[in-house]
């Protein structure tokens, strides 16, 4: 006989009270301390909270596939936007089992610089995040590991996007029209350097960069009518500044600069992707505000077990959709708790957006699902990315320093204003040669990647 020491609703109802408040993430214990000695972060929680057969009474259960027939056992387990693709478009989701060591939720160095600066970490009188003892920029790792409002939540996200000190993601984008035909497809390699706040051996700051916070390009190598198109952000460390942004397009043959204040608009015609989309945190955090935690709840998020490294050029599987075409196939688990964060552009007076909400995971601080309403309050566009580290059964990707790799390995944009939809998978490599990997080591990718004249460069190969 199994005895319960809390009622069904307990873990609920404590996370609920502790939305406004400003508390510590986990219920039965803080979940912090759990994290750093590499734990199983379920301890934290009552068992309500990390079986989802318990919470659905049996219902559901890991090894199952969410579709159309019981997802409405888990409804509330979701945002409305993936209840109804799942719902009216043949979407499904399969279930898998939360991971239990704790360091497998993050990269090795950001793991490691995350444990060592923990308390360290403060906010000036703009709100910029600051060393607290010296008022220097962060020094790597989460700033607040135990992010206790939406906007240290938030400066979780922005700090270190992908959370390597340099990334160049070989990305293989397919954009998707009400249909479901596939009407764009794109390749990009994506790089971006962190200026500050590294982790590992390189950081903390790059040398004689410690004004600016990151830099960040795209170029597309693929169809040929778009090959050559590029663009930079300059990231300033002070993030109620705009970055810097500009492009190489082909057909003028020389950088231009763009005003870096307009978001909200696709790069390339057919994709559902703004920059401002970038890790929910794609614009500067001062320049959105009123942020607030609106919830606490147990989410179905793509956290972990989503590298399909032993498919070619590691490319997932697609279904739903009018033409099969529409959604990758994801693995998800229980979280037992997500912030529910809210903010508003007040930076962007001609915003298009006038709120943006972000599912963030507790036990690594990442987001896990956001949504975006128009000026009205209506729902406008969902973005979903995976994370995970690169393991397929046996087989294992390893960054530079020969550790197991830990990224992102899909996302998925869809605007259900117009019903299209946009899916990156990050690739093995792409048109051009470009491979993905998660580390600098002695190659000069500022230059090679990060600058004005690169984009040039670049955009005339």
């Amino acid at each position: 006989m199994h005895i319960r020491k809390y009622d069904f609703n307990y873990g609920r109802r404590s996370l609920l009270k502790k939305a406004a408040l400003g508390a510590s993430a986990g219920v039965l214990a803080p979940l912090f301390p759990l994290i750093a000695r590499a734990d199983d972060p379920a301890k934290a929680y009552p068992e309500e909270l990390t079986s989802i057969e318990m919470l659905t009474k049996g219902k559901v259960k890991v090894g199952d596939v969410i579709n159309a027939n019981n997802v409405e056992y888990v409804k509330d387990l979701m945002d409305p936007i993936t209840y109804m693709q799942i719902k009216d478009m043949g979407r499904e989701l399969e279930l898998v089992a939360p991971i239990t060591d704790a360091s497998k939720l993050f990269g090795h160095d950001m793991f490691e610089a995350t444990i060592k600066n923990a308390g360290k970490a403060g906010l000036d009188k703009d709100g910029n995040v600051i060393v607290a003892a010296t008022g220097e920029p962060w020094i790597g790792g989460m700033p607040f590991p135990d992010a206790k409002s939406g906007l240290e939540a938030t400066a979780n996200l922005t700090l270190s996007w992908g959370r390597n000190n340099f990334s160049l993601y070989a990305i293989r984008d397919w954009d998707i029209d009400p249909e479901g035909n596939v009407t764009y497809q794109y390749d990009f390699p994506w790089a971006e350097l962190n200026a500050t706040a590294r982790v590992g051996s390189d950081g903390p700051y790059l040398e004689g960069k410690k004004d600016y916070l990151r830099y960040q390009s795209v170029w597309f190598t693929a169809p040929n009518d778009v090959a050559g198109t590029s663009f930079l952000n300059t990231w300033h460390y002070d993030q109620r500044k705009f970055p810097n942004l500009v492009g190489y397009l082909p057909a003028f043959r020389r950088v231009r600069t763009f005003p870096t204040n307009q978001r909200f608009e696709p790069l390339v015609p057919g994709i559902s992707f703004f920059l401002s989309d970038a890790w929910s945190a794609g614009d500067p955090m001062l320049t959105w505000g009123n942020y607030k935690i609106v919830e606490r709840k147990p989410f179905l998020g793509a956290i972990g077990n989503n590298w399909d490294g032993k498919l070619e050029n590691w490319e997932k599987p697609v279904h739903g959709g009018p033409k099969g075409q529409s959604f990758f196939r994801t693995r998800v688990q229980l979280i037992p708790e997500v912030l529910v964060v809210d903010a508003e552009p007040t930076g962007y007076p001609r915003a298009p957006v006038g709120k943006k909400r972000t599912y963030i995971d507790v036990r690594n601080q990442m987001v896990v699902d956001y949504v975006t309403y128009d000026r009205r309050g209506d729902a406008w566009r969902k973005g979903e990315p995976s994370f995970g580290q690169f393991v397929d059964g046996d087989k294992v990707f390893k960054d530079g320093s020969g550790n197991t790799a830990w990224s992102f390995t899909h996302v998925q944009f869809h605007d259900v204003q117009n019903n299209r939809i946009s899916r990156f998978s990050q690739t093995k490599e792409i048109t051009g040669g470009y491979k993905s990997r998660h580390y600098q080591g002695d190659e000069d990718v500022y230059n090679k990647y990060l600058t004005s004249a690169a984009m040039q460069r670049l955009g005339q190969v």
